[in-house]
């Protein structure tokens, strides 16, 4: 496993975990952090991983503050080729994930900070979180694919008023939009999202990630597509180990001892 500077990064038990470690930034994305992002996210990917679930947090006092705008500030810079050179990447990883992902949203979410946070499939929040789609305040757009979540999350008003207004969304407030799962007091978040995560972990790994794939296809499927979709993944879940195993529990009252195979 390859060393990190500015996250840390490990795999328990099929668990793995990404903290942001730059806490005196926020956590802000640097060049660096971007790459390492992309480096572990590529490890999952592998096929030889034995990472059956993500767990995505940021170390201190927030999750991420989105860009840091400390690091190269020149006026003359492509910003979209930006995006597409040094944030696309990581992104598309994420998203192409075959484990479920949870995230454990400490303290603030701004910007492209918040695109990761929402870009789980499951969002813990702690109390003192908040959510902050921070571009308009700057003079910019959203990007790092908030346009394609937010919307889809919160419905387009909502998302609107978070884009144009620029205003904090407190956890309590997320929660009530449907924008995260849970909300706790913040010195439960690490330990009931990690218990949340390990409970996947512990999953039928090929149909968690089947999962969350057939609901990515259902966002431009038609429904015909959408049926066809989940018969090919059910056609490969129904083969697994697992389902065999689900199947006998099921049969035999028992609890499944899945494996991920």
């Amino acid at each position: 496993m390859p060393t990190f500077e500015t996250l840390d990064f490990s795999i328990n038990d099929g668990l793995a975990t990404i903290t942001f470690n730059r806490p005196d930034r926020l956590n802000a994305l640097s060049a660096k952090l971007k790459s390492e992002f992309l480096l572990a996210l590529r490890s999952l990917n592998r096929q030889d991983s034995d990472a059956r679930a993500l767990l995505i947090t940021g170390a201190g006092r927030g999750f991420c503050a989105g860009a840091d705008l400390a690091e190269g500030g020149n006026e003359n810079r492509d910003m979209g080729a930006s995006l597409t050179d040094t944030y696309h990447p990581f992104l598309t990883e994420l998203a192409n994930l075959r484990i479920p992902v949870v995230s454990a949203v400490n303290g603030v979410a701004a910007g492209a900070g918040m695109s990761i946070a929402i870009s789980a499939d499951i969002v813990i929040a702690a109390k003192s979180a908040y959510f902050l789609q921070a571009f308009v305040n700057i003079g910019l757009v959203p990007d790092a694919g908030s346009t394609f979540l937010l919307p889809r999350l919160v419905g387009l008003n909502r998302a609107r008023s978070m884009m144009m207004l620029g205003e904090k969304v407190p956890a309590d407030k997320a929660l009530d939009w449907g924008l995260v799962y849970d909300v706790v007091e913040d010195d439960a978040l690490l330990d009931t999202a990690t218990k949340l995560a390990t409970k996947l972990a512990n999953g039928p790994t090929v149909a968690l990630g089947s999962i969350r794939h057939l609901l990515a296809q259902s966002l431009t499927n038609d429904y015909q597509g959408q049926l066809a979709a989940e018969a090919t993944a059910q056609r490969v879940a129904g083969r697994t180990e697992d389902c065999v195993e689900g199947v006998m529990a099921f049969i035999q009252k028992r609890e499944a001892a899945f494996k991920g195979k």
